[in-house]
């Protein structure tokens, strides 16, 4: 990453920001004189490190799911804030696969409460940080927001700023996509993106809160595709074969009879073996997306969905998930419509290989609903000339993801739910 503090453009309720974004961005609100930048003290809210988290949160391991993955909380820009002027970046000989590793689940939901007990957490969730940048004269709406914890994936990925804005840990290869996404016809499906901001010494991306415009939203992450790995890792586990015995572990947690007798002998299994058997449990491999988790309007989570791979179970999870309101279901069946015409004619999605990213769907008792496309730590560019159809079926070399195959099951499911289709 390459910063220029010299000329630093600043972004509200966060410090030291590095902005960098297409013009094309701003296009969606006032153009406005810059104010003068004045030093305040802000609160900056991150969670502590004994919220209860899921299984597969804790340590980051170099196997385990890279931080890029957010699995849920941003959004689009509000109208209020103040125009950002941001520089441009290139991703140009950006290495796709250096900070890649096996994706597990890694949801973000609010709510105040314990996730096996269902009892209200009465942890201390805030704690205030060092000095923050802000904009003024100009006035920001600071949004009531619910204090928030992490159900499942890596603790310390994420940050609340205090202007209704969330802090992502850096990663390279997401800024550069979220650079391009701003000024593509994809834009409206995607996360508000502020460029890189520090909080306590630590980079991070900075985009808008996707819950934010939704009052006790019900959330739900997807995971889109046919593959949740890169080629690259593929190839670099094949290069380096180390029998692992976290991941032999982890197999026999969910089938204790999935080991052979050969990985049951040694009690390890090769990580390449690990990740190819993980796809073939869920509806990643027979419908090309699989339900990460859903968390309620009451606090409640599920993200036991490891081996929810049929038709049936996903139409029973969607519909407990908007409680057989068929509105709520309608109104997500046309956002996915309407995604899909814009994915098949976009220049990003066709020159980039799309893996481990989620959809997001939101809604509240207000019958309010919305769909944007996280996580794209994993979504690395093709060479050029060459493009990807996202509905090939995927053979290793050719890259293809099954992105647009997924999305057609899901719609072709939600069709099918729906009365009078």
């Amino acid at each position: 990453m390459t910063k220029t503090p010299d000329t630093p453009a600043p972004c509200a309720g966060m410090g030291d920001v590095h902005h960098s974004h297409p013009e094309e961005q701003l296009s969606r609100r006032a153009r406005v004189a810059v104010p003068e930048l004045i030093v305040t003290c802000e609160p900056c809210v991150t969670e502590c490190d004994h919220i209860p988290r899921g299984p597969c949160s804790g340590s980051h391991h170099p196997d385990e799911e890279s931080i890029c993955s957010d699995s849920g909380l941003s959004g689009s820009p509000a109208s209020s804030l103040a125009l950002r002027k941001l520089s441009s970046s290139s991703s140009t000989g950006l290495s796709p696969a250096s900070s890649f590793e096996e994706c597990e689940e890694d949801l973000m939901v609010y709510g105040d409460y314990n996730q096996s007990s269902g009892e209200p957490l009465t942890t201390d969730l805030w704690k205030k940080s060092k000095n923050m940048v802000n904009w003024s004269p100009l006035p920001v709406t600071v949004k009531k927001r619910s204090p928030w914890v992490q159900v499942v994936g890596h603790a310390g990925n994420f940050q609340t700023g205090s202007d209704g804005r969330l802090l992502k840990k850096y990663c390279e290869c997401e800024k550069q996509c979220f650079l391009q996404l701003m000024s593509d016809s994809l834009r409206p499906f995607i996360p508000g993106y502020y460029g890189v901001t520090q909080c306590e010494e630590q980079d991070y991306n900075l985009m808008d809160d996707l819950l934010a415009d939704f009052d006790s939203p019900c959330i739900m992450d997807c995971k889109m595709g046919s593959r949740t790995y890169l080629e690259e890792e593929l190839r670099k586990a094949c290069e380096c074969p180390q029998p692992r015995k976290d991941m032999y572990e982890k197999m026999i947690a969910v089938d204790p009879d999935a080991p052979t007798e050969e990985e049951r002998a040694q009690q390890a299994v090769l990580k390449t073996r690990y990740m190819q058997w993980r796809e073939t449990l869920s509806s990643t491999a027979t419908l090309g997306f699989r339900i990460e988790g859903i968390k309620k309007s009451d606090g409640t989570c599920n993200t036991n969905f490891k081996r929810t791979k049929y038709k049936d179970e996903v139409v029973q999870a969607l519909e407990d998930f908007v409680d057989n309101n068929m509105l709520i279901l309608k109104s997500y069946q046309q956002r996915l419509k309407e995604l899909r015409d814009v994915l098949e004619k976009s220049d990003f999605f066709k020159a980039h290989e799309v893996v481990g990213s989620s959809l997001l769907f939101i809604h509240d008792l207000t019958g309010k609903a919305g769909i944007w496309m996280i996580d794209f730590g994993k979504t690395v560019p093709m060479p050029p000339p060459l493009t990807l159809d996202h509905r090939s079926p995927w053979v290793e070399g050719n890259r293809e993801d099954g992105y647009l195959w997924g999305l057609d099951n899901f719609i072709d499911i939600l069709t099918n739910i729906l009365p009078g289709k």
